[in-house]
């Protein structure tokens, strides 16, 4: 059967991803490789000093890359997409969405990227002794509360982006547990939220007297594979406005980011590892044993079925080189030069393999946001050098593309410290796209192989795919269903760390480490 008559037959799978700046979706066959996608660009907002989306925004994005999709598999195969198999839905992890009983939102969406809610952070961290970080769902209520915020006491529903959009689509609260692990600490001998800390948290807020009880809440913790609702008749108009989708369609649980990524990269199994680099770079790695400590640089979440994992997640990776590259093509256009985004990284992600191996004294500090691994509640980039550095075009661009890895080497330090043995590392995202650069940088800064697959670049979207392919294969545990079934022929290309590279990005991150000051003085005083 060839894949024309396995989409007429609603036998493919869809997974969309509401990413930082964009929102993808992907379509995969029964063999379960990528037959068709779409996508939509968006970007979050500052406003009153907290990031944003709005959810007018939410809709709009998924009716547009679902209709592209949908434009896409018309176009390649001739046929119109009405029905699936399964589908599932994945979003920026964490952030908060608080819902009262009328569906209504509180506040607007409060996402990852805030750096708002330092104390409620740091007194959670210590009445759990588990490390609570900010950008987390219950780092947010707690921080509302001792903000006085008048909005907690009707709160019916609190959930994150992803979890938001599957209960709008299926009409169930409902989230998976990777997901829900960065709402507040899972018990990993339950898969479900930790129950002495739900306690906890009861008892620490009794006094305000509000209506409800954290778990009355909090969405209702599922692991891969389970039933997480189907696709209501309302849910299909909503992502498909033309009325061609067809209701009853069962639905994955819905996923973060780093769920998905781990998912796309084969990596939910112990010893297996990812790095996730795209608006935000974060490190993924399955662990044997629990964390020796606390440590309020690693938060430890849960794969989609459940197993501890220890994050290292970085507020900052591409939105400064973004930046940089729109600033180079407005430059081009003065010379009537006309050149895409995508052409532009590429020549310059090239480039910057002429550069030097430290790149030459030129330090670039890509914070647009805060960031908790160096303990910064706000940013400003920065590109710093002494006068005598060696200031070109590839020095620049190869200490722009080290910033992106260099504070995720910072955290992934101390899990060498604590001994966490790693059998293979997989990177994916936007950042490689590009081949051979990202990758082999990353090689350098980790001193390990890395490996990148054939999917490399479509990431959370292919990942959510694959979550909802096991809907209808979980027979075997997610880590057979992936290794068995979907990777087994995988291409994939791997990079293996050069000693000279080894040295020159250590050299690199000595000076990039020693320079934050610089940037701590900048937050303070600009």
């Amino acid at each position: 059967m060839d894949i024309k008559e396995q989409i007429a037959q609603g036998r493919c799978c869809l997974g969309i991803e509401l990413g930082s700046t964009r929102i993808k979706a992907v379509l995969i066959g029964p063999d379960h490789a990528p037959v068709a996608s779409g996508d939509h660009g968006w970007e979050n907002r500052l406003e009153d000093g907290v990031w944003t989306y709005h959810m007018e925004d939410v809709w709009t994005g998924l009716q547009d890359a679902y209709a592209k999709l949908r434009a896409d598999v018309k176009e390649r195969y001739g046929v119109e997409l009405t029905a699936m198999a399964a589908m599932g839905f994945s979003a920026m992890m964490h952030g908060y969405v608080a819902l009262d009983k009328e569906d209504r939102l509180l506040v607007p969406f409060r996402t990852w990227r805030n750096t708002i809610t330092g104390q409620a952070a740091q007194l959670l961290t210590e009445r759990f002794q588990f490390n609570i970080p900010q950008r987390w769902s219950i780092a947010h209520l707690y921080q509302a509360i001792l903000n006085g915020e008048d909005h907690v006491k009707d709160i019916c529903y609190l959930t994150t982006l992803a979890g938001y959009v599957h209960y709008k689509l299926t009409g169930r609260r409902v989230m998976g547990v990777g997901e829900a692990s960065g709402m507040f600490p899972i018990d990993s001998s339950t898969g479900d939220f930790h129950q002495a800390m739900v306690d906890s948290f009861d008892a620490l807020v009794a006094d305000k007297g509000y209506p409800w009880k954290l778990r009355d809440i909090l969405p209702q913790v599922l692991s891969a594979g389970e039933d997480a609702g189907t696709l209501t008749a309302e849910g299909a108009k909503l992502l498909d406005p033309t009325g061609s989708l067809t209701p009853g369609i069962p639905l994955a649980p819905p996923e973060g980011d780093a769920g998905t990524g781990m998912a796309a990269t084969n990596a939910v199994a112990p010893r297996t590892g990812n790095v996730s680099a795209g608006t935000s770079i974060f490190a993924m790695v399955v662990l044997e044993k629990p964390l020796s400590k606390v440590y309020t640089e690693i938060d430890v979440v849960t794969t989609p079925s459940g197993k501890d994992v220890a994050m290292v997640h970085c507020n900052n990776c591409t939105s400064d080189i973004n930046a940089w590259i729109g600033l180079l093509r407005e430059t081009l256009g003065l010379f009537g030069c006309n050149v895409s985004a995508g052409e532009v990284f590429t020549k310059l992600y090239q480039k910057s393999l002429e550069g030097e191996a430290d790149c030459g004294g030129v330090l670039v500090y890509n914070y647009m946001a805060g960031e908790g691994i160096t303990h910064l509640d706000a940013g400003r980039p920065l590109v710093v050098r002494k006068p005598d550095s060696h200031f070109s075009l590839a020095n620049f661009m190869r200490s722009s593309v080290y910033a992106e890895i260099a504070t995720m080497r910072l955290g992934m330090d101390i899990l060498a410290e604590e001994h966490v043995k790693i059998d293979s590392m997989t990177g994916h995202g936007g950042i490689f796209k590009t081949p051979g650069v990202a990758q082999r940088y990353l090689a350098a800064a980790c001193n390990a192989s890395i490996t990148c697959m054939e999917t490399a670049g479509e990431g959370g979207p292919y990942g959510i795919a694959l979550l909802a392919a096991f809907m209808d294969e979980h027979e075997l545990p997610l880590e057979e269903f992936l290794r068995q079934r979907v990777f087994v022929h995988a291409k994939i290309t791997t990079a293996q760390p050069d000693p000279a590279e080894v040295e020159g990005f250590a050299r690199y991150l000595a000076a990039y480490d020693k320079g934050l000051d610089v940037e701590r003085t900048a937050v303070e005083k600009i």
